[in-house]
């Protein structure tokens, strides 16, 4: 390992190209992040200081093909390619003031391209492939689609505005963005471990998700061509079933129902990086074929989520499932749906234990029975099953619960719920969603509609419908009767 003081200048000014491997997390920078470097970068000027220390960069330098030096970034992109998308902006700004005191084509031809190289060599920053076309569209001017999503062209947008503004004007913000100083971290393959490294470095600071640890602990391993092939066709579209906004979180929530449907119980969640290596190291299995059963779960895992299916039943179940709020079932109901793959039970035999598990849920909730067994309940409900009379198992595992984390009756559900403003519950029990989705009449709709089911009767047969003449779309307000 060699390590040297630098300036991003003198960084991003050889010949070197800076790839982000595969196995890294994408681009996950947001507003906050950016907000604090032009803070820094601004209070830098202001102060007159020499220099601004902003971090180390790790990287693992190969020959490429032309001759020149790869480096490939183990760790410090975040920071790389947020200096980069700030040069970008300062570039496009400058091209469009010629007085403002900064020379465009200097920026490009000397810290965002390789000149003399091409394809996509000539970039001296090449990230990831859901990031890399954003970026390079960035750098060289070209129209980008509206349904185009990135971080890259929010945070461009950002450091735009921010410039625009004037707070410091461009020639100084040039002059302090060559200030900031780096440490040029070089490993030596034949001594250090990239991914021992990696981790550590990654301990402290904007910790990394659970799933960028999965996604390094799997793919770094692998030959680049093997690495490619997986990424591309089993990885990547893996995240892509996940929505953008929250994709981070939603995979941490998926790999720890997945990990729960595996093992039979609750990894702490402080542990599952930790769990799902002990997992992989006994589980015999090739990283591709892990890979391709991650796949198969999360597609079910985000139909489930995001109301997804081809089924009508299924997909109106999911609806009940989503309205209640239910994902505390995901680690059984993926293994169901993964049973049902198998051929081990049939798809109106899925539709039946979904039914079940939404009664179940749904009854818990209206009589106001605590949730803090929930989990454990559906963790080891699978240990349960017997394959050769499944859905019978199910319902005799429902019937079997202790008293505590008992199936209500119909009798203690239709008389708490006659007895209860199931209204105002409600509005209370979606609230926090409802925020998220700025819906929180649809949300509610949808859970009584939900508990209609469940007793066989209409909306109208319990609730009153008043017109609300100041609705702007002549919606109106439901009531207890």
């Amino acid at each position: 390992m060699n390590a040297f003081k630098s300036n991003i200048y003198k960084y991003l000014g050889g010949t070197c190209q800076y790839l982000i491997p595969l196995y890294q997390r994408t681009y996950s920078w947001e507003r906050e992040q950016c907000a604090r470097l032009w803070s820094d970068i601004v209070n830098l000027h202001t102060t007159q200081r020499e220099g601004h220390f902003v971090g180390s960069i790790v990287r693992i330098d190969e020959d490429s093909a032309a001759g020149s030096t790869l480096a490939m970034i183990i760790d410090g992109q975040q920071r790389l390619t947020t200096l980069t998308l700030l040069l970008v902006a300062l570039r496009d700004y400058a091209a469009t003031h010629s007085d403002c005191g900064v020379n465009p084509n200097k920026i490009t031809d000397t810290l965002l391209l390789n000149q003399y190289e091409t394809g996509n060599a000539k970039y001296k920053l090449l990230l990831t492939q859901s990031d890399r076309d954003a970026l390079i569209k960035k750098i060289e001017g070209a129209p980008i689609s509206d349904t185009l999503k990135s971080r890259v062209l929010d945070n461009y947008g950002f450091f735009s505005g921010q410039i625009g503004k004037g707070e410091i004007a461009p020639s100084d913000l040039y002059d302090a963005i060559g200030k900031l100083q780096i440490v040029d971290i070089v490993l030596d393959r034949q001594y250090d471990d990239p991914q021992a490294i990696f981790e550590s470095l990654n301990s402290t600071g904007m910790d990394l998700k659970d799933s960028d640890l999965i996604r390094n602990h799997l793919l770094m391993g692998l030959d680049s061509a093997t690495q490619t092939d997986v990424y591309n066709n089993i990885w990547r579209p893996t995240e892509l079933l996940f929505d953008y906004e929250h994709q981070s979180e939603l995979l941490d929530n998926f790999f720890r129902d997945y990990l729960t449907m595996k093992l039979g119980r609750i990894p702490r969640k402080n542990e599952v990086y930790k769990e799902f290596r002990a997992y992989h190291n006994g589980s015999g299995l090739t990283i591709r074929d892990l890979c391709q059963d991650i796949y198969s779960f999360a597609k079910h895992y985000s139909d489930m989520y995001f109301v997804r299916s081809g089924d009508a039943v299924l997909k109106s179940l999911y609806g009940d499932m989503k309205a209640i709020r239910m994902e505390v079932a995901y680690p059984f109901l993926l293994k169901a749906h993964d049973d049902c793959d198998k051929g081990l039970i049939t798809i109106e035999e899925l539709r039946e234990i979904l039914r079940l598990c939404v009664s179940y849920v749904l009854r818990r909730a209206v009589c106001d029975i605590p949730t803090n067994s929930l989990n454990k309940t559906f963790a080891t409900m699978k240990n349960d099953i017997r394959q050769f009379d499944y859905l019978n198992s199910v319902k005799t595992f429902f019937i079997l619960l202790d008293s505590y984390k008992g199936f209500p009756n119909d009798k203690r559900f239709l008389d708490t719920f006659l007895t209860r403003d199931i209204y105002h519950f409600l509005q209370v029990s979606v609230s926090h969603r409802a925020f998220k989705e700025q819906n929180t009449e649809r949300l509610m709709l949808e859970s009584i509609d939900s508990i209609c089911k469940v007793i066989n009767c209409k909306v109208d047969d319990i609730l009153d419908f008043v017109p609300d003449h100041h609705s702007a779309e002549g919606c109106g307000w439901i009531k207890n009767t």
